[in-house]
């Protein structure tokens, strides 16, 4: 049966009387999901309370130190018998979280919510106890994740230095520099993440939940080299669901479309767990879109929700393709819905960017403001949303504060195929077209199949007046996805009718030019008039005549043959 996962259920706030310790979880969950903004309709959405911690919960936490020590069987739970029943208990929600974060899949926003309660309540009376810490913080990275809510970055950073002052990594706790990497991932620190990732791997090569961290952070950098790397390497030390998914999205940026669906659809097949089957779905959607495949878009994002309620990124994918199929009500509804639940300011960008399309410029403006606003308060809680306010300065905003933004990034070594096409972009807006050229090319260069990347290069050539590059990039964005943005897309079919048709026999650049025509052979020069002139029969007896062969010749030399004239 699909997992009807209520997202509302955020984590039990803080006690005062400590930093991490907990209020009772099921009363916290009750209370905050009457005043949560971002409540899921009641429909189908079914609380499931986290059990209290029983002898043999509490025997397992001191026994293997929770999931994040990286102890329990990938995905294996062994439950005691407490002698209520002949067999072993169902799993509780806690339980299923610490499967699915030992098997490296995403657990449900219920179960996740669960396992917070959970630790924060163990913590407080065992607040020296490293795993439950580390494994505490690393979930509130994956909450601030999953909801948007960037304030439960600075308790992710508590809990895991709490973590490390009572068990160093070099002395173990691995885990908790792990959660580090994920939280600098998280707040887009690719450098950090990396340094971190990189210090545990050379402690513990053979632990596979590094690899995930390490994959972000060197996407995220722009190192493909890397990111293949550590994939494969992932693949190896964790098969299953977890590397497939990972291995389609490198087949995916390396633009290698094919493998990657395949790959994709092979995931979704295996997967078993809701939310870890809806990020499977999810993938399968994203993939559809960029394919220029609306409806089966549509039908990839719906069966996500049906599967995992909680997985509110799929409500902004069914927006998006809504649009593509001029469902623009049902469009602007799944938006708002995709805001109210995960409010990311990429998606307030494309709810602005679809009203400026309809024409509702007071509403596009202020989705534009919202946008601002979350940006700020990301920057509070430290987290770098440079990039989503680049791209909204450079078609709406300020071109030069678009461009220092992502100058400052690329400085910072963020030179993602992202960074490089809204730098490329940034530069074009800002005037400054031959040096936006070489960002825009590098990342088209990776191979990723991003019709905007195409338009973004396409515009640039044309304004340089390089019309055979693009023209053939113009049209590689409208045949890769025709509904690609509702403002670009337009905006890309007008320039390649500014264009016209190419020339007879494709485009000229593609084509050597003709050959020069030979050069004519030279012809012989006429002879001297003297010879031309018909000799005049010589005198019968003329002692003074003298013979034609004595008379001297008027040129120094006889005229070339065309053979001599050819040669040097």
């Amino acid at each position: 049966m699909p997992q009807q996962d209520p997202g509302s259920r955020r984590p039990p706030e803080q006690s005062s009387q400590d930093p991490l310790n907990a209020q009772d979880p099921q009363d916290a969950m009750d209370r905050m999901n009457a005043r949560d903004p971002y409540a899921m309709p009641a429909e189908g959405a079914t609380a499931v309370p986290p059990p209290p911690p029983t002898l043999r919960t509490t025997l397992r936490r001191a026994a293997v130190g929770a999931v994040a020590a990286g102890v329990l069987l990938a995905g294996a739970l062994v439950a005691v018998d407490d002698g209520e029943g002949d067999g072993p208990k169902e799993p509780g929600p806690v339980e299923r979280a610490e499967a699915a974060t030992t098997a490296g899949s995403p657990a449900s926003l219920s179960d996740l919510t669960a396992l917070i309660g959970d630790r924060q309540k163990w913590v407080e009376s065992h607040p020296e106890d490293a795993p439950s810490l580390a494994t505490l913080g690393t979930a509130y990275v994956e909450w601030a994740r999953r909801s948007a809510d960037t304030a439960y970055y600075a308790r992710a950073e508590q809990a895991l230095k709490r973590s490390l002052e009572a068990q160093p990594g070099e002395r173990g706790n691995g885990e908790a520099w792990v959660g580090l990497a994920a939280l600098a991932n998280a707040r887009h620190d690719f450098l950090a993440a990396k340094r971190w990732g990189e210090t545990v791997r050379k402690q513990q090569p053979k632990s596979w939940s590094v690899y995930p961290v390490l994959i972000d952070a060197y996407t995220g950098l722009g190192d493909q080299k890397a990111a293949t790397a550590a994939t494969e390497k992932f693949g190896e030390l964790r098969k299953g669901v977890p590397a497939l998914a990972r291995t389609a999205d490198l087949y995916r940026g390396q633009g290698w479309r094919e493998d990657a669906l395949a790959t994709a659809r092979e995931a979704a097949d295996r997967a078993t767990q809701p939310a870890e089957k809806a990020e499977a779905l999810h993938r399968l959607g994203e993939l559809a879109w960029e394919r220029g495949e609306p409806e089966e878009a549509v039908a990839q994002f719906d069966a996500a929700l049906r599967t995992d309620a909680g997985h509110h990124p799929a409500l902004a994918g069914r927006a998006r393709a809504l649009v593509a199929l001029d469902r623009t009500d049902e469009a602007l509804a799944a938006y708002q819905s995709a805001l109210e639940q995960l409010p990311r300011p990429e998606y307030a960008l494309e709810l602005g960017e679809l009203y400026e399309s309809l024409g509702l410029d007071g509403d596009a403006r202020t989705q534009y403001t919202k946008l601002r606003e979350m940006v700020a308060e990301a920057k509070k809680a430290g987290a770098d949303e440079s990039l989503v306010l680049a791209r909204f300065e450079a078609d709406h905003g300020e071109p030069e504060a678009a461009v220092e933004l992502l100058r400052a990034q690329w400085r910072g070594q963020h030179r993602s195929a992202a960074v490089a096409d809204a730098l490329g972009w940034a530069l074009h807006r800002a005037g400054k077209s031959e040096e936006g050229l070489e960002y825009a090319e590098r990342a088209v260069d990776t191979g990723v199949r991003n019709a905007s990347y195409a338009y973004h290069l396409g515009v640039i050539q044309r304004e340089l007046a390089d019309y055979g590059p693009a023209r053939r990039n113009l049209e590689q964005a409208v045949r890769t996805n025709p509904a690609f943005s509702p403002l670009a897309a337009p905006l890309a079919r007008e320039a390649l009718d500014a264009l016209g048709e190419p020339p007879p026999g494709g485009p000229g650049d593609m084509q050597p030019p003709p050959p020069p025509p030979p050069a004519p052979e030279p012809k012989p020069k006429p002879e001297p008039e003297q010879e031309k002139k018909p000799q005049a029969p010589a005198p019968a007896a003329s002692k003074t005549a003298t013979a034609p062969s004595e008379s001297p010749s008027p040129t120094a030399s006889p005229s070339p043959s065309p053979a001599a004239a050819k040669s040097p």
